[in-house]
């Protein structure tokens, strides 16, 4: 496991196996989900890089039990998948799981919705948005094997 820049230094650190399928049952399109961990609950995630922030699902946000006090911004709306979803931004520490090398953790910045909002969840996963996510983490993905490499966006391994 070595991803390297062209002199020779370390792209990432660590790698793990991700699982190519459909988010849920319902869809068809593959997507690359992870087990992560957030503030210590193990829950799968979707990648998508295209998206924002750590999407938390709401049974997982309930687990959780954070206080809306210690939100950084208070009840705010988001468009995901075409709904409207409420809920609050928080700082959580985020760890990607790693088959190979270390795990990683590092903050992140997490929606988590309302409870109400489990419904119109579904069975969807948490989502690895890109902003305020996997910009914090230098990442790569090889689709012929399956692997996720990751590790920090730092100099010093």
């Amino acid at each position: 496991m070595s991803l390297t820049f062209p002199d020779g230094q370390p792209f990432t650190s660590a790698a793990t196996a991700y699982r190519y399928r459909p988010a849920t049952e319902r869809e068809t399109v593959s997507r690359i989900i992870l087990d992560v961990q957030i503030e210590g609950i193990t829950t799968a995630a979707m990648v998508d890089t295209g998206g924002l922030y750590f999407l938390c699902n709401p049974r997982v946000a309930t687990l959780l039990r954070l206080d809306t006090a210690e939100a950084m911004i208070g009840l705010r709306s988001i468009l995901f998948r075409g709904v409207s979803i409420q809920g609050r931004l928080y700082r959580l520490n985020l760890t990607l799981f790693a088959d190979e090398g270390d795990d990683f953790t590092f903050q992140t910045t997490a929606f988590v919705p309302e409870e109400r909002e489990e419904e119109s969840w579904g069975e969807l996963p948490c989502v690895l948005g890109f902003h305020g996510c996997l910009e914090r983490v230098r990442f790569a993905v090889d689709p012929q094997t399956e692997i996720f490499y990751f590790g920090s966006t730092s100099d010093s391994y």
